[in-house]
């Protein structure tokens, strides 16, 4: 191919990783052939012809000089694309061109606007030796901590990096400690690498400036989320996340029902389908038949106390289901900050319907648990027939580490599910932010996301837009065969968006302010 008419990154055209390397090691062999001969003739030309000589002594070592310059204007054009390559050897392979084609255009948009490019940071050639990433995360799940030692297992075997699980109660944990170490002006060594994070901890960090901004971009394996085609990918609770996340992965609030009575097999019908609507056809199916549901069956349900997430969810989740009656405009206030008018308005019917459910929750709504965790507890105890969780696979772990009854089923409420995208941020001072990024980068690969996605190792749902990879690839998402307590891969969800995350707080200081907190 003509050195002028190579595609690159420069031109935004489609071009593969296969091609520009190919291109690139031929146009530097080239050009380095070019000046050995250049210099070998200007060792041959006889210096007792002055006028011979003149013009290759003027005009060779500025041929020179170009063929040098060439070397490291290829050179540099392309080292972005090689990499790629080290970052993720095991997409090297690919054959989707939409794919391909993508990542060059993002290389483009890099190169062009002139932004800060280390070039080999997900090499890990300037990483140092063995760097420790602390990844301040939730600790609360076996199953994610379980998959969360898989990463450190990977990154370790791939680049040497240590990751090292730093497992929360809570992410306001990492918040104030980031905060703190800003107060007292250590802007440098941070011992917070990698933190797991979205709504209102994301709210809380943009607005103190904790977070690097700028860097979701340069990760290669961002844009097989398709963000251009997917504004969830960029926006956490309806903020712009502008480069301060990276997506990891969505979930929905997920219900499981255990009946009192264990329904006898031998009245269970053949068809799967119909056998499963039997195993749940007492509980409630929406906002209002969970009402309902509590009155006919005083003490069997409760929900955690906030400022849980998990308790959190359910509250908004009821917020918003109790308001779909209300005209649009209204509606959109929940996803605008709190005013004084939107809490009047939307507000009291929260209230009311909790007033009415407390009294037939588990010790009639004078005791809250503390978790997620403590609820299923509860439901594993047969102590209470109704939970809910935002991982739906962590029901059919709990039910084979008999921790949950084995007739536990999981559904979705049909007025709609709580739904969300969860991210990964790097602070502002992290101390080993350059192989947080390797690690970010690693997360949202082909390998990590299939694996994550797993019923068997956490069931969360891929941010990767599936579509877009190659058929090989899309066969790892492929749903293998399911747990009976597992959610139906058939269930329709309704997706509810999560309000601004200043409703959050509000619902908090409202809710101990009436219900205290015990």
């Amino acid at each position: 191919m003509p050195l002028g008419k190579s595609k690159s990154f420069f031109n935004g055209k489609r071009a593969r990783f296969p091609t520009l390397l190919a291109t690139h090691f031929s146009h530097q062999t080239v050009i380095l052939l070019s000046y050995q001969q250049l210099n070998g003739f200007m060792t041959q030309v006889p210096k007792t012809s002055k006028v011979k000589a003149i013009v290759p002594a003027i005009l060779l070592p500025r041929l020179r000089f170009l063929a040098w310059f060439a070397i490291l204007f290829t050179t540099s054009s392309l080292s972005y694309a090689n990499t790629a390559f080290a970052a993720a050897p095991e997409e090297s392979s690919r054959t989707n061109t939409k794919t391909s084609s993508k990542i060059a255009k993002v290389d483009s948009a890099l190169i062009s606007n002139d932004l800060p490019i280390k070039t080999k940071w997900s090499t890990g050639e300037t990483l140092g030796k063995k760097p420790a990433v602390y990844f301040h995360a939730w600790g609360g799940d076996p199953q994610i901590n379980s998959y969360i030692q898989w990463l450190a297992k990977r990154v370790k075997q791939k680049y040497n990096i240590h990751l090292q699980h730093v497992k929360l109660t809570d992410t306001s944990e990492a918040v104030s400690r980031v905060l703190a170490e800003k107060s007292a002006d250590n802007h440098q060594q941070g011992q917070v690498d990698l933190v797991w994070i979205n709504g209102e901890n994301f709210a809380s960090m943009a607005k103190y400036q904790l977070l690097a901004q700028g860097w979701v971009s340069q990760l290669p394996n961002f844009w097989l989320t398709n963000p251009s085609e997917n504004e969830a990918m960029t926006r956490d609770f309806g903020l712009p996340t502008q480069g301060m996340e990276a997506p990891w992965g969505q979930a929905s609030l997920t219900f499981y029902y255990t009946p009192s009575i264990v329904v006898n097999k031998s009245k269970i019908p053949k068809d799967p389908k119909n056998a499963y609507q039997n195993s749940i056809r007492h509980a409630p199916k929406n906002i209002n038949q969970l009402l309902i549901w509590a009155k006919q069956n005083p003490g069997r349900f409760t929900y955690p106390k906030p400022p849980d997430f998990l308790s959190l969810s359910f509250l908004k989740y009821a917020l918003i289901t109790l308001n779909q009656h209300q005209p649009a405009q209204v509606k959109s206030s929940l996803y605008q900050a709190v005013t004084p008018q939107s809490q009047v308005t939307l507000l009291p019917v929260l209230w009311a319907f909790l007033d009415k459910l407390h009294p037939h929750l588990w010790h009639q709504g004078r005791y809250f648990v503390a978790s997620g965790t403590a609820l299923q507890r509860l439901v594993g105890d047969g102590e209470i027939n109704l939970g809910f969780t935002f991982s739906a696979a962590q029901v059919p772990a709990a039910v084979e580490r008999y921790n949950l009854p084995k007739n536990t089923r999981s559904f979705v409420m049909q007025d709609g599910s709580l739904s969300n995208i969860h991210f990964i941020a790097i602070p502002y001072n992290a101390a080993n932010s350059d192989a947080a990024k390797v690690v970010a980068n690693f997360m949202l690969s082909v390998e990590a996301q299939a694996k994550k996605q797993q019923a068997k190792i956490w069931g969360d749902s891929t941010v990767l837009d599936v579509t877009q990879l190659s058929q090989q690839e899309q066969l790892l998402f492929s749903t293998e065969q399911q747990h009976p307590s597992a959610l139906p891969v058939s269930s329709k969800i309704t997706a509810l968006s999560e309000p601004h995350p200043s409703w959050s707080r509000l619902l908090t200081d409202e809710w101990l302010r009436r219900y205290g907190a015990q």
